[in-house]
C-alpha cells in the first residue's frame, strides 16, 4: 500500500546537500521555497518566514539550544517540532526529512480532499 501522506520533493543528492552544520539556509522544494538547517548532523525543513512578522528565517541563526531564532524580533522556534520556545504563542510549520540513498527529500502534506480520489 502507497502511503499517501507527504508528497516527497527531492531537493539534492546526498553529496551536496546544500546546508552546512548550525547553518540555515532558504532553498525551493518544487515551487515552495523553505529554510533548510542542520543540527547536530540532522536535517531539519521549516518555512522560510516567521509566522509573526514574516522575517526571512534564512537571516537569522541557531542559538545553542537548537532555536531557530528570527532576524527581525528575536522570536524562537523548535528546530524539531516549531514550538515557540520563546513564548508568544506563534508556531512554525515544519517538515519532514528523509535521506535516501538516491537523495535528499522533504515531505509536504498532502491536502485532506485529494486523498478522496486515491485508490
Amino acid at each position: 500500500m502507497v502511503d499517501h501522506k507527504y508528497a516527497w520533493v527531492r531537493i539534492a543528492d546526498v553529496e551536496n546537500i546544500p546546508v552546512g552544520e548550525n547553518e540555515v539556509r532558504e532553498i525551493s522544494a518544487g515551487h515552495k521555497k523553505i529554510c533548510l538547517a542542520r543540527r547536530d548532523g540532522k536535517l531539519y525543513a521549516f518555512a522560510h518566514k516567521c509566522p509573526h512578522a514574516g522575517g526571512y528565517l534564512s537571516e537569522g541563526h541557531i542559538d545553542n539550544f537548537g532555536n531557530i531564532v528570527c532576524p527581525v524580533h528575536r522570536y524562537k522556534y523548535n528546530i524539531k517540532n516549531g514550538y515557540n520556545s520563546s513564548g508568544e504563542g506563534y508556531y512554525l510549520i515544519t517538515y519532514p526529512v528523509e535521506e535516501r540513498e538516491d537523495g535528499i527529500y522533504i515531505g509536504f502534506a498532502q491536502s485532506g480532499w485529494l486523498n478522496l480520489f486515491r485508490k
